[in-house]
C-alpha cells in the first residue's frame, strides 16, 4: 500500500512545489515508484518535471470534479518510476463547481482508492490556499509534509494550516499524520535563518525533519529546463539535500508502519 503524502502550506514561496517535485524525483530515482498528483493550478509541479502546459487532454481537475479515473490522467516522465498526474487551469473552478456536491471533500480519497497500491509514494502538490482542494487532499493522505521557509513570519498562517488539521482528523481523516516540517531556503550564514530554524523547533518539536533544504541558485534555475534538480545538476547543494529528504522520508515512513513498504504491483 502507497504513502500518500499532501504536501501544503497555505502561505505562498516557501518552496512547497520545489519540494513536490524534487522529492517525487529523489524518492524515484531511489528505485520508489512514486506518483506526484498536481492540485495547483497553477501547474507548476508539471511543468517542472517537463510537461508542457496544454501537452495532455486530461487533468486532475477531471478527475476531482468529473470523477476521471485518475490512470487516464497519468504521464511519464524522465525517470522511470516517477509519474504526474498534471493540472490546469480549470481548476480555479473547482470548488463553485463542487459546492452542491454531497462528497466533495471525498472525491479525491475516492479517486486514488483503485491506484494507491500501486506506488510506493503518492505526492500531492497542494494550492497556497485552504480551499476545498487542500481539504480534498489532507483527506485523501496518510500524512502531511510542511515547507515553511527560513524568515521573518514564518510561521504565520500555520496555525490555521494547523487548526485546519485538527478539523480533518475530528472530523473526516483521524488517521491524518504530520509527516514533518521541512525547512526550506535556509542560509546558515545568517544569524534569521538559525533563529527561524529554533523557533520552528520549539513550537513543532521532534517533527521538524533534520533535513534542511538551503538557498541554491540551480534550485531556482531547474524548473525553466523542465527538469528536477538531480537531472539539471546532481552535484548541486539543492540535489545532495533532496537526496538527503527522500532517505529520510523513506525511514519516517518505514519507521511509522513498522514495516518496510510494500513493493508495487502492476504497471503504471
Amino acid at each position: 500500500m502507497g504513502r500518500i503524502i499532501a504536501i501544503a502550506n497555505q502561505k505562498g514561496g516557501v518552496g512547497k512545489t520545489t519540494t513536490a517535485i524534487n522529492l517525487a524525483a529523489s524518492l524515484a530515482a531511489a528505485d520508489m515508484r512514486t506518483l506526484l498528483l498536481d492540485l495547483d493550478p497553477q501547474s507548476n509541479a508539471s511543468s517542472g518535471l517537463g510537461i508542457r502546459k496544454g501537452s495532455y487532454a486530461k487533468s486532475t481537475y477531471d478527475v476531482v470534479v468529473h470523477g476521471l479515473p485518475i490512470e487516464a490522467t497519468l504521464v511519464p516522465t524522465e525517470l522511470e518510476s516517477l509519474f504526474v498526474a498534471p493540472a490546469s487551469r480549470e481548476l480555479v473552478g473547482a470548488t463553485m463547481e463542487l459546492s452542491q456536491e454531497e462528497n466533495r471533500h471525498q472525491r479525491l480519497k475516492s479517486a486514488l482508492e483503485p491506484i494507491h497500491s500501486r506506488f510506493d509514494f503518492i505526492l500531492i502538490d497542494c494550492p497556497p490556499s485552504l480551499d476545498i482542494l487542500t481539504v480534498n487532499a489532507l483527506i485523501a493522505a496518510h500524512s502531511l509534509l510542511i515547507p515553511i521557509q527560513c524568515e521573518y513570519f514564518a510561521l504565520e498562517g500555520v496555525s490555521e494550516l494547523m487548526e485546519t488539521v485538527g478539523q480533518i482528523r475530528r472530523l473526516r481523516n483521524p488517521a491524518l499524520e504530520i509527516e514533518g516540517v521541512l525547512l526550506t531556503m535556509f542560509d546558515e550564514r545568517t544569524n534569521l535563518s538559525n533563529q527561524v530554524m529554533q523557533d520552528l523547533k520549539s513550537f513543532f518539536g521532534d517533527k521538524v525533519l533534520s533535513t534542511i533544504i538551503p538557498r541554491n541558485i540551480r534550485l531556482g534555475e531547474a524548473p525553466s529546463h523542465g527538469r528536477p534538480i538531480l537531472l539539471y545538476d546532481i552535484k548541486s547543494k539543492g540535489a545532495e539535500a533532496y537526496i538527503r529528504l527522500a532517505k529520510e522520508i523513506i525511514h519516517v515512513t518505514e519507521k511509522s508502519i513498522g514495516k518496510g513498504l510494500e513493493r508495487p504491483v502492476g504497471d503504471a
